[in-house]
């Protein structure tokens, strides 16, 4: 599988900026009385992984200075249950969903699952324990039939995605929980890549001679480089002779 990498120095810059927008929601009271906000957030199946991989990935996407969003974590007593849990799915920007084995026991995760692909939000699967082919949705009579459908639905496009896979008896934990961040991380990235461009950011600083004949992945290709060329360390500076293939592969 094809993924992008990023520079340090384009990491730092969106971990800046990460940081200014939550300094800005955490002064404004309508907001942050009203959304749960979050970067990314942990599904997972307590009783398989909340002392294990789920805490370990709040820890390391933390110390990232990204907000990640756990259950026992950022809840408290008194918090009603599926509002906050809604709210903070609804208003985070990624998902990421531990499978195990007795994930698809717990109505909590099959509902978060199906709550994420209902708002349309991009679900990280990692596979802890057990293999696509082994989820399933079991129909014990006690779950309304319109909700086994939603759950369903997001389970099959969870195990149609490309995720992780992890062996908690021979797999290394770090590893996992880097891939992870990292997958997190460059999502992040892209989305704020693609949120400036559909603002017009990049229009605003070329030609207005230019401004609607430019193909929009030759644009963003262009600003990419541009900012790689920026990089405030050279070692993260692509080589000149990178420069003039990105820019010919951009026209």
């Amino acid at each position: 599988m094809h993924r992008q990498r990023y520079s340090s120095a384009v990491i730092k810059n969106f971990l800046a900026r990460q940081t200014a927008t939550k300094n800005l929601l955490a002064t404004n009271d309508a907001v942050t009385k009203n959304k749960a906000y979050c970067d990314v957030f942990i599904n997972h199946r307590g009783i398989d992984t909340k002392r294990t991989l789920a805490t370990l990935l709040y820890d390391h996407l933390s110390r990232q200075k990204l907000k990640p969003f756990l259950d026992n974590k950022n809840m408290k007593p008194g918090d009603k249950l599926f509002d906050h849990i809604d709210n903070a799915i609804r208003n985070c920007k990624v998902g990421i969903a531990v499978f195990s084995p007795n994930y698809c026991k717990s109505y909590f995760c099959l509902h978060e699952l199906a709550l994420f692909a209902e708002s349309k939000k991009k679900v990280i699967p990692i596979f802890c324990d057990v293999k696509p082919s082994q989820l399933s949705v079991t129909d014990n009579g006690n779950v309304p039939k319109k909700d086994l459908l939603r759950f369903e639905s997001a389970l099959e496009e969870a195990k149609c995605t490309v995720g992780l896979t992890f062996d908690s008896l021979e797999g290394n934990w770090l590893d996992v929980v880097n891939s992870a961040s990292e997958i997190v991380m460059e999502s992040l990235i892209e989305m704020k890549s693609n949120a400036l461009q559909k603002k017009g950011m990049l229009d605003q600083i070329m030609d207005s001679n230019l401004i609607g004949k430019v193909n929009p992945a030759s644009l963003k290709n262009y600003g990419e480089t541009a900012e790689k060329c920026l990089a405030e360390y050279g070692i993260d500076r692509p080589s000149m002779g990178d420069v003039l293939w990105n820019l010919e592969y951009a026209l």
